[in-house]
């Protein structure tokens, strides 16, 4: 089985992406899940472009990393300096980083137009940067940027600087396609000429800006490259860069070469997330292999095949890359559909009962009024268990009030909500005020109910959706809203809909509190 190098340059490319901005503790907590992923290389920074990358390295020398190697990136030296003077190389080697990643051009028009300097000059500067380099690394790599551009452009110089960095002592030559452009029928091409004349290995980096970069990686591993440099979840600047939450299975599982080993395989998942959480950004439901709908299924004909047989409509095992199979509650489901969740409930419903087809039927008529249990399944499973008997109701409502005013024109908004509640033969009329109506009345309900249900305190709302469902009637068009509440150990999700928003929102907030609470008591 043939090895390929994985290079993640999330801390460095990654964070040249929009929104997205890691502190040096961001970066250590990465790194070290990068570390238990195992990826080969972590690319931490460009060390002396500013304080947080110089601190960073500081730090991540303290760090016991027991699979990766970090990296540290810079730029070949200035023209105008000697490569022993130029400060970006001294920095580099400040950073006492084991391995160096330094790019250069390769495209005859940047050195004309950006550097404005002779190509011959431009050699030169390649040539003394990873030789002086190498004195001060156990490795250099040479990242040839725009590559494939200057390739097409202008072939002969393109290979020459791979020539140089390689007779400068450079351990791996990386093609970069920086602008994102080539597509993988070129990339092909191209690499199988540059190994008609280079000696060392190839390595591949590539941006996504035509939405090949996975593609465009995994052609170049399979036509020789032995480096793959992306990112977690694709992040870069742009379009994003080469994502290894795709690369990493497609070149593991499909290719059979090995990135990692199977167990760190099964962390894939979790490492999507982790980066996802610490960048502050929303999880992509659709993403390949690690997202939440990657083996997701609505259809009845689907769920009924799967059922049987997984691969039926699922291109590996999700447990593979730490995922799972998930059943999706729609209009569009079957009988099996319904069987399948009730099982993960532990709830039994025989096939041929008549509460079986009641289930379905509700189900489908709820959907047509605008409910959906996709993000909700505490609301079906609740639905579930009053189908069968198996539910109880902790508590009453007797009434609720919800006033917002605001007094002054520059003074914030007051919201308050009044509530009445029976549990048991005791009655509890409270109020509490909160950020907007709906965390009012959501803690009206809880200061309430609190007294009689004390394990609510550990509840809370994580997330709070509102989808407008019928287009073209405005203010007064049916809304659908998502809860999703959570405590120390779980999160849930409940629904639910009507043309009145607060009304919407109570429903999912009693699904929320009667969902914690059968759980409780079970």
């Amino acid at each position: 089985m043939r090895n390929i190098e994985i290079y993640d340059t999330t801390l460095r490319d990654g964070a040249q992406a929009e929104e997205i901005s890691f502190s040096v503790e961001d970066k250590l907590r990465i790194t070290e899940k990068l570390d238990e992923l195992g990826v080969h290389y972590i690319e931490g920074g460009w060390p002396g472009s500013n304080p947080r990358d110089t601190e960073y390295f500081r730090k991540a020398r303290k760090l016991s990393l027991s699979n990766s190697t970090i990296v540290a990136f810079g730029s070949t030296h200035n023209p105008k300096n000697r490569v022993e003077d130029d400060l970006n190389i001294k920095s580099l080697v400040d950073s006492k980083a084991r391995v160096i990643t330094i790019v250069g051009k390769t495209w005859d028009f940047h050195v004309r137009e950006a550097l404005k300097i002779s190509l011959n000059a431009n050699l030169d500067i390649i040539r003394n940067s990873v030789s002086f380099l190498k004195k001060h690394a156990q490795r250099v790599f040479f990242d040839a940027e725009h590559f494939f551009d200057g390739y097409r452009d202008n072939p002969e110089f393109a290979i020459k600087c791979l020539l140089a960095a390689e007779d400068a002592g450079a351990g791996c030559l990386v093609l970069c396609d920086t602008n994102g452009g080539t597509l993988p029928h070129d990339i092909e091409r191209i690499i199988k000429d540059v190994l008609k004349t280079v000696k060392m290995p190839i390595g591949i980096h590539a941006h996504n800006d035509s939405d090949c970069a996975v593609a465009n990686s995994i052609i170049a591993v399979k036509h020789g490259a032995v480096q793959v440099q992306g990112t977690i979840n694709g992040f870069g600047e742009r379009c994003g860069n080469a994502n290894l939450s795709s690369v990493i299975p497609n070149l593991q599982i499909k290719l059979g070469l090995k990135c990692i080993t199977d167990d760190q395989m099964k962390r894939l998942r979790e490492v999507s997330r982790f980066v996802n959480e610490i960048a502050n950004m929303g999880h992509f439901k659709r993403q390949p292999f690690v997202g939440d709908s990657a083996f997701a299924h609505k259809g009845g004909i689907h769920v009924s095949a799967v059922r049987r047989r997984s691969e039926t409509y699922e291109h590996i095992k999700p447990e593979l890359v730490g995922n799972s199979q998930r059943i999706l509650i729609s209009d569009l489901a079957g009988r099996s559909n319904v069987l399948r969740k009730a099982e993960e409930f532990r709830i039994r419903i025989e096939p041929d009962s008549p509460e079986l087809q009641a289930i379905i039927d509700e189900l489908k008529e709820l959907e047509h009024q605008g409910f959906q249990f996709e993000g909700a399944e505490a609301s079906f499973e609740l639905l579930l268990k009053k189908a069968l008997g198996l539910h109880r109701r902790f508590f009453d409502l007797i009434g609720f009030r919800v006033i917002t005013e605001k007094r002054k024109e520059k003074e914030e908004t007051i919201s308050e909500a009044t509530i009445m509640v029976k549990v048991g033969k005791n009655v509890e009329h409270t109020a509490a005020t909160g950020n907007g109506p709906v965390n009012a009345l959501d803690n009206a309900l809880r200061k309430a109910l609190e007294k009689f249900y004390p394990e609510l305190k550990n509840v809370k709302l994580q997330d709070y959706k509102v989808r407008v469902l019928a287009a073209g009637k405005g203010t007064s068009a049916k809304v659908r809203v998502l809860v999703e509440s959570g405590d120390e150990k779980n999160r849930w999700g409940t629904v639910g809909v009507s043309e009145n928003i607060i009304e919407a929102s109570w429903q999912a907030l009693v699904d929320s509190i009667e969902y914690k609470l059968l759980k409780e008591k079970e």
